[in-house]
């Protein structure tokens, strides 16, 4: 067996130098043959102009051929060199190729895709060159990609109708860069569910923070493009008081339940690590609670047994109470889908995730950008799936 493996290693090496070579000439081979080809139609296409073929005469054409000139063409095969054909009063372009177009669509969308997942613009440009062997710099994908903004204002402007009957809202931080420095930008967030069970996040902006102010101005966006709540059941929030007095201004009939996971999070920081397991433990069974009886009946436990060892946590829980237990009102089904903000908040993870690697967006632009295309992509998918938990017959 030990004389053979000295073989075996040859023949390893050998297979593979032969399945680099062929496959390196295959592609060498196709991508002259595309080139050739896409010369032979802008020849056609000269000649279908003149109305005769090469050497021929007409006393009626009124201009002359004028020889050729070489484009660069990027392509998934690489970078292919076209000879146009052209006369004297203009240039015949092969069908398909755009002027002034020096990228195929494919190789367009690939810059924009691998940027929508989150690469950096130099990155993409990596990649990009080792797919098309066609460098891409950093400026040519950030223009590339700016034709975004049309999709952008569309998204901002779509009308919403007013069959939505629950509504999440949260927000979250993301870093941009600015000339002073690097600054967080807020980005405030609506996501909707309707009776059949199907959802979409609806509208997003960017604000300094999470002020009333800030609130009110998305909330008035949903009411103008046509949520105005006559369907609502429940608006479920993270718990911030601007965002609570922004309710209370738009849409003052609608129920409010705070989230219980951000709630629980409160209570924690504000007890002894030893209490923590205690205290969760009789906070979750307000929450778990078969009915809103026991729930308020539990809270009043609660109360009882932490009173004295932390008197403001306990005061400020009996104060939400109302908001925290507004879940009620809803069928008992859905009650583990409303009674926290996890719905959104699973889209941040994804927003986080994707936006990573970026460290710091350059403009505000971008950063409307790359946060459209994730909730986008995220609508698309939905289109075709329901919350289950939410529709009737679940």
């Amino acid at each position: 067996m030990a004389t053979l493996a000295p073989w075996t290693e040859q023949w390893q090496h050998f297979t593979a130098d032969m399945r680099e070579q062929f496959w390196g000439d295959l592609t060498q081979h196709t991508r002259q043959s595309w080139a050739d080809f896409l010369g032979r139609l802008s020849i056609e296409a000269r000649d279908q102009y003149l109305g005769v073929r090469e050497y021929e005469r007409s006393p009626i054409r009124t201009d002359a051929r004028n020889g050729f000139y070489e484009r660069d063409f990027v392509t998934r095969l690489g970078t292919l060199r076209i000879r146009v054909a052209r006369t004297r009063q203009q240039a015949f372009l092969p069908v398909g190729l755009g002027r002034l177009q020096r990228r195929a669509g494919e190789v367009l969308l690939l810059i924009r895709e691998a940027f929508l997942r989150g690469l950096s613009t130099r990155a993409v440009g990596r990649v990009v060159a080792l797919v098309t062997e066609e460098p891409v710099s950093a400026q040519t994908v950030s223009r590339l990609t700016r034709d975004l903004d049309q999709a952008v204002a569309q998204f901002h402007t779509a009308p919403l109708g007013d069959a939505w009957q629950y509504l999440f809202l949260d927000g979250v931080s993301l870093r941009v860069r600015r000339p002073s420095g690097r600054k967080r930008v807020q980005l405030l967030v609506a996501y909707g569910v309707r009776r059949d069970g199907s959802r979409q996040l609806l509208a997003l902006t960017r604000s300094q923070g999470e002020s009333q102010a800030a609130w009110e101005g998305l909330l008035q966006d949903l009411y103008r493009r046509g949520l105005e709540g006559r369907h609502l059941t429940l608006i479920v929030t993270d718990g911030c008081p601007g965002l609570a007095a922004a309710l209370q201004t738009v849409y003052p009939r609608v129920a409010h339940q705070r989230c219980w996971v951000h709630k629980l999070r409160n209570l924690l920081g504000a007890v002894r690590r030893r209490d923590h397991a205690a205290v969760k433990a009789d906070a979750q069974a307000i929450y778990r609670a078969g009915s809103r009886r026991e729930a308020e009946a539990r809270a009043r436990q609660f109360v009882q047994r932490w009173q004295a060892a932390y008197p403001a946590m306990v005061a400020r829980l009996w104060r939400d109470l109302p908001e925290l237990l507004a879940f009620f009102q809803c069928p008992r089904r859905w009650w583990r889908k409303v009674r926290t903000t996890n719905l959104i908040e699973r889209c941040f993870v994804e927003v986080r995730r994707r936006t990573r690697p970026m460290v710091c967006f350059v403009n505000v632009q971008s950063v409307e950008r790359i946060i459209f295309s994730i909730f986008n992509r995220f609508n698309l998918e939905w289109r075709q799936r329901t919350r289950c938990a939410f529709t009737q017959a679940a």
